[in-house]
């Protein structure tokens, strides 16, 4: 029997959000665990009568997007606060800005979980769920987590091309597809995974390359034209 087009975004929608309900309640490493409660707790003064999410975080945008966005982890007083991936934190604003540009998101804004933003042909999600110390997950951490990330990655079908930020998103998708020898990570670096998507590398939108100007806007906008070209290759 044929699986109507309905029936497989429904099929689809419901396994996102079987993993995206698994992410939130998981409790397996105790130093993410402790760090995230106690960042939610202590607050940092400008969001001190703010609510925090405190708890790990899933992907969100287009079920049937043919990109991916690949980040490290949440941020502490960013997703770890709005409960949402790059949503509240300067890293946020720079990414959503470009996507927005890119005819990706609808709004060129990503302040809070409810502010109406959505992602067209797009899905933003971390290689670790949780907000580390010092945003440095442990490579035990970073093992933990890999399970969702292969479930996430699986279910998104229509994939086409990985946005990596940095070389911890980089190396997470190398490792997904088991690619060697391992490409070196650079900026608009591109890995062809064989049966699967294409990895587009992207310097991270932290503080430390915009602030600097080792990433300008245009060159965060150029990632993204060149993946919608990858996105839209036969």
């Amino acid at each position: 029997m044929v699986m109507s087009a309905i029936e497989s975004t429904v099929e689809l929608v419901g396994a996102l959000a079987e993993i995206g309900a698994e992410i939130v309640e998981c409790r397996a490493c105790p130093r993410l665990v402790a760090w995230r409660e106690q960042v939610a707790l202590e607050k940092r003064a400008a969001f001190r009568d703010e609510e925090y999410w405190g708890r790990p975080i899933d992907g969100f945008g287009d079920e049937r997007a043919r990109i991916v966005v690949l980040g490290l982890a949440p941020a502490a007083h960013g997703a770890n606060r709005t409960g949402r991936m790059f949503t509240g934190d300067r890293s946020g604003e720079w990414l959503v800005r470009a996507m927005h540009r890119a005819g990706l998101a609808n709004q060129p804004e990503s302040v809070s979980a409810d502010d109406g933003l959505t992602l067209h042909d797009a899905w933003i999600t971390s290689a670790v769920k949780c907000a580390p110390p010092g945003n440095k997950p442990t490579p035990a951490e970073r093992d933990e987590c890999a399970g969702f990330l292969r479930r996430e990655l699986v279910a998104l079908g229509s994939m086409r091309v990985i946005v990596c930020l940095g070389t911890f998103g980089f190396d997470a998708a190398l490792r997904h597809y088991g690619v060697r020898p391992k490409p070196r990570f650079g900026h608009g670096v591109e890995v062809e995974v064989e049966g699967g998507p294409t990895l587009l590398g992207c310097y991270h939108v932290s503080q430390q390359n915009t602030f600097t100007g080792r990433l300008t806007e245009p060159m965060l906008d150029s990632i993204f034209t060149r993946a919608r070209i990858l996105a839209a290759t036969p």
